[in-house]
């Protein structure tokens, strides 16, 4: 399945260019109450609603999918764990670049380890990037994210899988400069996230996906998951070495070579091939002043 929120926290099935609304299917959810739970309550019961959705009657009314204003499909994530250098040419590229890259951080991802970014840094297709510190040079990075599903600490690699709710598009938006990485890439709206989720069954093996990025219609970014350093397996496992992960936690994967600049005004379009026929993309067109406005095409 392929599920996004819309407008006011509404709950949709995304069925080609249309959307059926199913909001009704998160009754089945548990009610919160204080202390309120640290993962996202969604989805830790998402085989709950999904069973909800299939029993619930079609009565055909469809919503325009652009027409919606798409919000993150992870609402409430306890945190955003992230891969930095993950591609052997993304890493060859960084290196090559000493006036961009930092030699602090142009490490391995084995010896650099992975880094947190602040959830409050984190918007859906729909909402806008702010530009910030227009002084210094915000780059694009397109990623595979992964939605964990069940939680789990110290996972083996050979049923981390079995650990994952689903995928979604990621970009991680940086500023460059000698800070932690952590700092560089939370600030608010920094973590985009979606169009939708794409449950695990329906997406299929993570490995062996292709990613591009085009900026003002000129590809930037292209490449392939199975270059990935440390695999999907893999990273979860290394995560779960360090972190107790929760239903609803985002592993962003690791952005791939070609990165670059972005100013107001472009227009950026992200997507990640979920199988031979089937895309899902987002499109990001910057503003005027500090703002980038989201949308999302298929």
């Amino acid at each position: 399945m392929r599920l996004c929120f819309f407008s006011d926290d509404r709950l949709g099935l995304v069925e080609g260019p249309m959307v059926r609304d199913v909001t009704d299917a998160l009754e089945v959810l548990p009610a919160a109450h204080y202390p309120y739970p640290v993962h996202d309550v969604f989805i830790a019961g998402l085989s709950s609603v999904i069973d909800r959705i299939r029993k619930m009657p079609d009565n055909g009314k469809r919503l325009d999918l652009h027409n919606l204003i798409l919000q993150s499909p992870v609402r409430n994530p306890g945190k955003l764990v992230a891969a930095p250098v993950n591609y052997l040419a993304h890493l060859e590229e960084a290196i090559a670049d000493e006036e961009t890259f930092s030699r602090a951080h142009v490490r391995r991802i084995e010896e650099t380890g992975l880094f947190l970014k602040a959830t409050s840094s984190l918007i859906g297709a729909g909402a806008a990037i702010e530009i910030r510190q227009l002084d210094r040079r915000t780059d694009h990075e397109i990623e595979l994210a992964v939605v964990i599903g069940s939680p789990g600490r110290d996972i083996a690699q050979e049923k981390a899988l079995e650990h994952v709710a689903g995928y979604c598009i990621g970009l991680d938006i940086t500023i460059r400069g000698p800070e932690e990485r952590s700092l560089r890439k939370s600030l608010d709206t920094y973590s985009v996230l979606g169009p939708w989720l794409v449950t695990a069954d329906e997406f299929g093996a993570p490995a062996g996906k292709s990613l591009q990025l085009d900026v003002n219609g000129e590809t930037k970014q292209l490449a392939n998951t199975k270059d990935l350093i440390l695999d999907v397996p893999a990273l979860i496992a290394f995560a779960s070495r360090f972190y107790s992960l929760q239903p609803g936690d985002v592993i962003f994967t690791g952005t791939p070579e070609g990165v670059g600049p972005i100013v107001p005004g472009d227009v950026i379009r992200a997507a990640i091939a979920t199988n031979v026929a089937s895309r899902v993309s987002m499109v990001h067109r910057p503003a005027s002043g500090r703002n980038a406005s989201c949308r999302r095409k298929k």
